[in-house]
C-alpha cells in the first residue's frame, strides 16, 4: 500500500457521513433560502458532468491527500455492494464494515489508481472473514468472486491482505457509530 503523509494522524478519526454527505452532489448549484419559518433549498439544474466535475474538484480541495475522485470512491462502494451483495449472498452488515475499511484507507491516503480494487478486494475478505464464520471453501468462493468480477490476480490479493490489516491498524471490530451509518443507508436503498 502507498504510504502518503495524510493529516489523518488517527484512525480513530474516521466519520461514516464524511464522503456520503447529500451536500457532495450539490456544491456550489445549491441556494439556502431562509425565511421567518421556513428554510429551503434550490437546487439549480446542472449537467450530469459538470456537476460530477464540480464534485470532484471540490472533494480535491478539501482532501488533497486522497488520490482518488469521490465518484470513484463512490463507483467503487458501489462494486463492493454489487459484489458482496449479489455475488456472494452477504448481509448489510458486512457491506458496511467493507465500505468503512475502504473509506479508511481512501481518507488516510493509502489508495491510488493501481491499488484501489486491490484494497477494496482486501477490504471486502476482511468483513467477510471478521463478519461471518467462514470455512475454507467458503474463502476459497470469495476469492474467486473478488478475482473475477474486480479483475484481480489472487497472488497480489493475498499479499495486500496484509497490508491492509496494517494500514487499518488492526482494528478490524469496529464500533458501532461507524458502521451503523453505513448499514442504515444500505437498508434505505435495498
Amino acid at each position: 500500500i502507498h504510504m502518503s503523509d495524510s493529516p489523518w494522524k488517527n484512525i480513530d478519526d474516521y466519520d461514516p457521513n464524511l464522503l456520503d454527505d447529500p451536500q457532495w452532489p450539490c456544491g456550489k448549484h445549491k441556494r439556502v433560502l431562509v425565511f421567518p419559518s421556513l428554510m429551503t433549498t434550490v437546487i439549480e439544474y446542472v449537467k450530469p458532468s459538470d456537476l460530477k466535475k464540480d464534485m470532484n474538484e471540490t472533494f480535491s480541495d478539501k482532501f488533497p491527500h486522497v488520490q482518488l475522485t469521490l465518484s470513484k470512491i463512490r463507483s467503487l462502494k458501489r462494486e463492493i455492494r454489487k459484489l458482496v451483495q449479489e455475488d456472494c449472498g452477504y448481509e448489510e452488515p458486512t457491506i458496511a464494515m467493507a465500505y468503512v475499511y475502504f473509506e479508511k484507507l481512501a481518507l488516510h491516503g493509502k489508495l491510488d489508481k493501481q491499488n484501489r480494487k486491490l484494497c477494496a478486494g482486501a477490504c471486502i475478505l476482511l468483513a467477510a472473514k471478521i463478519s461471518n464464520d467462514l470455512k475454507r471453501p467458503e474463502v476459497k468462493h470469495l476469492i474467486d468472486r473478488l478475482e473475477e468480477r474486480l479483475r484481480l490476480n489472487r497472488r497480489e490479493l493475498l499479499s495486500l491482505e496484509f497490508p491492509v490489516l496494517v494500514a487499518l491498524e488492526f482494528k478490524l471490530h469496529l464500533p458501532q457509530r461507524e458502521i451503523l451509518p453505513h448499514y442504515r443507508r444500505l437498508c434505505q436503498t435495498t
